[in-house]
């Protein structure tokens, strides 16, 4: 770890000092932008059909199925004993209605003490220690997809792996791939502005693909890489453009891997950084207090039979080409086509096929980002509840083990219960305000002799809302007294603070669940209408939401909790009392919205000592170093069109000519009539820019990716 932090280390100084030729980098910038191709077959997998042969699968350990027994047995007591509350509660049979809350209430009962119950297994039954192999030469391919992002800052984040690599001894058998699937032309020449020149900075290969038809998203993007370089490489890591791990934990993983060969991915616990506002800062402290104690649960329970959350992970390659090969789903999207939420179905397949998936939860040194304000986290979410319903088609899937199963069933239900949640809540008004009104019938049969008084009793909805409030609190304080214990809470403000954080970040928690439930619950409705939710870039780093923009978001739910009080006030006042943290979280939504998302309020909790992490305080050489190189990056490539510059810079258009494909493949008519009426445009017009003032978007990336029209309009190559 130590070298690799001072790798780290040495490349932050030599950014800071505006001197990357400092790092001492390999003569890389004259290599191809990809290296010579390695295919490995990656057959697309049949969910119903004949099963891959693997590894024969190794029986779970003591611990794990004590892990599991307590996870699922206590969660089954938690429901057995909320259901027979609850229908004890109603006095004897309950009315349709009635059976309709008790069924929503045990449900959602359930899934509050799940977590509980997880967590209580990761206490009883820890992980045990990992295997580590002295020996282990096996090439990594650290892979970074993109898609519309910012080009400067994913790129400071490769460069300062790149030199944490080489600091960890993996110099010589590690290289870097990104893997490009941007369609928009400022996002595609600012990227390989900015490749280019990591390139020259890398003491590692750097590689540079950018793909002509983005088939199947993120997933085919990987899946392509695996087609065409999988043979190159026995492992490879895969990043999220705002994510990044130290070599140190590369390397650790790389040797767990070689250790056991039975082993196909290792997934990390990332740990959140970089967050400027409310919002990404509460979402920051909530993951580094309360994470590693939900992860430990996991990795208890699931064993070798553990998930993959598509990113900060390492991956056997040949083990993924053979069993992990995705087709597309049948009939069209939102539960068609491309299969959206990919990382839990390859994380299944894999583990059919007999190869061990493991959360490796005790490894440090792996980090992202998050989103920046609530608006950002809902567009996300609807991404990854269409993906997660699409679930639905292949959880039952021939040879998927029963925890793999449990996993679909967690995504399913983490969205599910929502409406699960707003159902509840709807009906249980319902009930209570006809309850009020109705005028109740003391003799509802003919020849009864007494009257049949109302039952309700309220004594077991006292006892289910107090265990409620402790699944939900216990975990987080005991979280904040296990920081207390350790030198978590001195790098977090000490005890005081820690404790300040958390409540802090309990409350506003609870202002944006209302709004989450109803904006999930539209999201569900959408996707039951047929709506797609397209792929959209990730906003990584945001600022103050304008009034319009929330207003515009949150209006409805502002309605919703005005008329909610309005009625309740005029007919059971009471319900208030119990109704008001929801009530208040949606007519607060609008300011909870804005005011969540300021980086300037962000700052001020910063300053307070509030929502601290210890990340914050001593911010690990690596994220130094890639903030360092990012700004960097950014302030070499410069402002402006950078078409336009490749015009009468020659080395800004050379730095882009290092990372055309020698010659593209031929492909159909249709695909080059863009290249074909850039090129006639440009023969047409009297100058460059002139040229490029007649281009449509379409025609200007078919001359940033295709060499001989880009040479047409720059000119052939120094």
């Amino acid at each position: 770890m130590g070298q690799g932090l001072t790798g780290a280390r040495q490349v932050a100084r030599a950014a800071e000092a505006g001197a990357p030729g400092d790092l001492a980098p390999l003569a890389l910038t004259a290599l191809p932008p990809t290296p010579p191709e390695a295919p490995l077959e990656m057959p697309a997998q049949e969910f119903f059909g004949e099963v891959p042969e693997g590894p024969a699968r190794r029986p779970a350990s003591t611990a794990t199925i004590g892990a599991r027994v307590v996870t699922f047995g206590l969660t089954a007591i938690i429901a057995g004993v909320g259901f027979w509350q609850m229908l004890h509660a109603f006095g004897g049979g309950p009315t349709l209605a009635q059976g309709v809350l008790l069924v929503l209430f045990t449900l959602t009962f359930a899934w509050i003490g799940m977590s509980f119950a997880s967590m209580l297994a990761g206490v009883i039954f820890p992980p045990q220690p990992r295997e580590t192999s002295a020996e282990n030469n096996a090439r990594v391919a650290v892979l970074m997809p993109l898609y519309h992002e910012d080009a400067a800052r994913s790129a400071g984040l490769l460069a300062a792996l790149a030199a944490d690599l080489e600091a960890n001894g993996l110099g010589s058998r590690a290289e870097i791939f990104v893997l490009s699937d941007s369609r928009k032309p400022d996002a595609i020449a600012a990227e390989m502005q900015a490749i280019a020149q990591l390139r020259a900075l890398s003491p590692v290969p750097v590689w540079y693909r950018r793909r002509t038809r983005p088939e199947g998203r993120k997933a085919g993007n990987v899946a392509e890489f695996v087609r065409r370089w999988g043979g190159r490489y026995e492992q490879m890591v895969v990043l999220d453009a705002d994510s990044i791990m130290s070599g140190a934990t590369i390397a650790a993983l790389s040797d767990r891997m070689a250790a056991e060969p039975n082993v196909g991915l290792i997934q990390t616990m990332p740990v959140l950084v970089g967050g400027q506002s409310v919002f990404a800062r509460v979402v920051q402290f909530a993951g580094r207090v309360y994470g590693p104690a939900i992860a430990r649960g996991i990795s208890a329970w699931s064993g070798d039979d553990g998930n993959f959350w598509g990113h900060n992970a390492i991956i056997r390659v040949h083990a993924f080409a053979e069993c992990c090969g995705l087709p597309l789903l049948p009939g069209r999207p939102p539960w068609g086509g491309a299969v959206l939420s990919h990382d839990f179905v390859e994380a299944a397949l894999m583990r059919r096929a007999g190869w061990a998936v493991r959360l490796d939860h005790d490894l440090r040194g792996s980090f992202e980002g998050t989103p920046p304000t609530l608006l950002d986290m809902a567009v996300r979410e609807r991404r990854w509840a269409q993906g997660n319903l699409q679930h639905l088609k292949v959880i039952g899937a021939r040879g998927f083990s029963a925890i793999s199963r449990v996993h679909f069933t967690i995504g399913i239900l983490g969205f599910l219960m929502s409406p699960i949640w707003l159902g509840m809540i709807l009906v249980g008004l319902g009930t209570s305000l006809y309850a009020l009104l109705a005028r109740p019938d003391y003799f509802p049969s003919t020849y009864q002799l007494f009257p049949a008084w109302p039952v309700f009793d309220p004594v077991p909805l006292r006892w289910l809302f107090v265990a409620a409030m402790s699944f939900l609190l216990l975990p987080k304080f005991a979280a904040v007294a296990r920081a207390w214990r350790r030198p978590l809470a001195e790098n977090a403000g000490g005890r005081g603070r820690v404790l300040m954080s958390a409540l802090f970040e309990i409350v506003l928690s609870t202002l944006i669940a209302p709004v989450q439930m109803l904006t999930q619950t539209r999201q569900i409705g959408e996707i039951l209408r047929g709506r797609d939710s397209g792929w959209e870039a990730q906003v990584r780093a945001g600022q103050l939401p304008p009034w319009g923009v929330v207003l515009r978001h949150h209006w409805l739910h502002v309605a919703i909790g005005v008329a909610t009080v309005i009625i309740l006030a005029r007919l059971a006042p009471g319900q208030l009392v119990w109704l008001s943290p929801i009530l208040a979280g949606l007519i607060l939504a609008p300011l909870t919205s804005r005011w969540s998302g300021s980086p300037v309020l962000g700052r001020w909790t910063r300053r307070q000592n509030l929502l601290v992490t210890p990340e914050e305080r001593e911010i690990p050489p690596i994220i130094t170093a890639a903030v360092a190189l990012g700004h960097k990056l950014a302030a070499s490539i410069g402002q402006g069109d950078l078409m336009a510059r490749m015009a009468t810079e020659p080395d800004v258009a050379e730095r882009h000519r290092a990372l055309l494909p020698v010659a593209l493949p031929e492909r159909p008519l249709a695909e080059r009539l863009d290249a074909l009426t850039a090129r006639a445009k440009i023969d047409a017009a009297g100058s460059q820019a002139e040229a490029l003032a007649l281009l449509t978007p379409a025609e200007r990336v078919a001359v940033l990716c295709d060499p001989e029209t880009f040479s047409a309009w720059t000119g052939p190559a120094r």
